[in-house]
């Protein structure tokens, strides 16, 4: 081999290195700009929010239900669309795509739902299942409708979405539930951003009882349940710096006046909640009389041993209003039990195509449905059903799906009290107290954001510092 072979090959080497470098990374911090078009439509607080959003370029709103994320979304991308003349996606949940297009056409933004097949500009809208038919190469921009589907650390989808993004300029993640369980998943909406990665963040700010940034795990070897998230938890100082991390790339608001606006036209109706007990008499297989289940396996064996008592009960508070209910269930035996002790109601369940599932969805949000039966992981997610004021729901771990089942109807734009009936049986006592237990945990959450969101607002960033440096005198 030559000395010129030696050097082509080593240039070709490193030129192959670094595009394995360049193929892995994050654009990092990069600047958005100047709006373009802010429509007097838009709330004085949403306009904030779209102006932050674009200058930014890649960030984050956290914003409740019912505060216009949608119209929000249209605007940052039909800005977006105006500066670069190239596509904007906006993924949605399964159905959600019809309501954004029609959305758009009230407001007077052009947006088309995709098609394989369709020349690809503008505002395109499609639902996260349809991801793997479109190419990035396509799109300078990215928005994620209920971007909370990214806090599974392993999950499949958000290796996906994160891997579509990573190379966008430009990128915006929304929804109302950022973390609801564990601040540390706020790592992995970071790491779609192209911020600091989900592993990263957690090295910077947290430790756990392993010294490890895996997820914890029990003396089995088997990832650990709820109770081990309480185990992850900040370094001595890195609380404040942590929220002020967070508020560099994501603004949250519960209400236009966390944000410094009028709370006039934001103001919920009463949400009435109500727990029914359900006595059991038969106790499990082997048992003289029914003992508290321990653990989530009893509890699953509870559940289904009561799923006739409970679906009766839920079934006994729907049928005869004539009301809307949405009917939450978990297994596929309460869904099937309560569309048939229900005779106005449709279920829709995971085998339904996606059509399907989007036509019965529509029907019961514009009342040509009475009753609609499903699973909170089907449509617990981005849609308005502000038609109805009545739920019923039994219990579960995840204090997500139910926050974001209520809210499917407890939302901004509702105008009637909401009752939501929690359907229990005295085992399952502990997954109340979870729930309560999450609860206050992501409302501290919440509360924490805003908190350090408005002192980074009102920090003067103009200040100039005119003292000259000074050479110490030991050197």
């Amino acid at each position: 081999m030559t000395m010129i072979d030696y050097i082509e090959g080593a240039e070709s080497a490193q030129s192959s290195y670094e595009d394995f470098i360049f193929s892995k990374a994050q654009l990092g911090t990069f600047n958005g700009f100047d709006p373009i078009w802010l429509p007097d439509f838009l709330f004085d607080f949403q306009k904030s929010l779209v102006d932050w959003s674009i200058r930014k370029g890649r960030s984050a709103i956290f914003a409740d239900c019912g505060l216009g994320k949608t119209i929000q979304q249209l605007v940052w991308a039909e800005n977006v669309v105006r500066k670069t003349n190239r596509a904007v996606l906006i993924l949605t949940p399964l159905a959600v795509s019809h309501q954004t297009v029609a959305e758009a056409e009230r407001f007077g933004i052009e947006a088309r739902r995709f098609i394989p097949g369709m020349s690809i500009k503008g505002i395109i809208v499609t639902n996260y299942e349809r991801l793997h038919l479109l190419d990035a190469g396509d799109f300078i921009g990215c928005v994620c409708d209920e971007s909370s589907i990214l806090k599974s650390y392993d999950g499949i989808r958000r290796a996906e979405i994160t891997e579509f993004m990573r190379m966008l300029p430009y990128r915006l993640l929304c929804t109302a539930t950022a973390a609801p369980n564990d601040y540390i998943e706020l790592g992995t909406s970071s790491e779609a951003l192209g911020e600091l990665g989900h592993t990263d963040m957690l090295t910077k700010f947290f430790k756990n009882d392993q010294n490890t940034v895996r997820p914890m795990r029990n003396v089995h070897g088997q990832k650990a349940g709820v109770e081990a998230t309480d185990k992850w938890r900040f370094k001595g100082h890195a609380e404040v710096p942590f929220w002020r991390w967070v508020c560099s790339w994501a603004r949250a608001v519960r209400r236009p006046s966390d944000l410094g606006f009028s709370d006039e036209g934001f103001i919920l109706p009463p949400l009435i909640e109500q727990d029914h007990m359900i006595d059991i008499d038969k106790p499990a297989d082997g048992m003289l009389f029914s003992l508290p289940p321990v653990g989530l396996a009893e509890q699953r064996d509870e559940r289904r041993r009561t799923i006739k008592e409970r679906c009766e009960k839920a079934a006994s508070l729907v049928s005869d209003t004539g009301a809307p209910a949405l009917m939450w269930c978990h297994l596929n035996d309460e869904g099937d039990m309560l569309a048939a002790m229900v005779k106005d109601a449709k279920q829709i369940s995971g085998s339904d195509d996606d059509d399907a599932k989007e036509e019965a969805f529509m029907a019961f949000a514009s009342g040509q449905l009475r009753v609609l039966v499903t699973k909170p992981k089907i449509g617990a997610w981005g849609l308005n059903f502000q038609q109805c004021s009545h739920v019923t729901s039994f219990p579960s771990h995840s204090f997500e799906q139910y926050y974001q089942g209520v809210r499917r109807c407890w939302r901004f734009g509702q105008n009637n009290p909401v009752h939501v009936d929690i359907i229990t049986t005295e085992g399952e006592k502990s997954v109340l107290q979870n729930l309560q237990r999450k609860a206050k945990a992501a409302d501290k959450m919440f509360g924490d954001l805003v908190t350090y969101m408005n002192d980074a607002q009102s920090m003067d960033r103009g200040v100039a510092f005119f003292k000259n440096e000074e050479v110490p005198s030991w050197l």
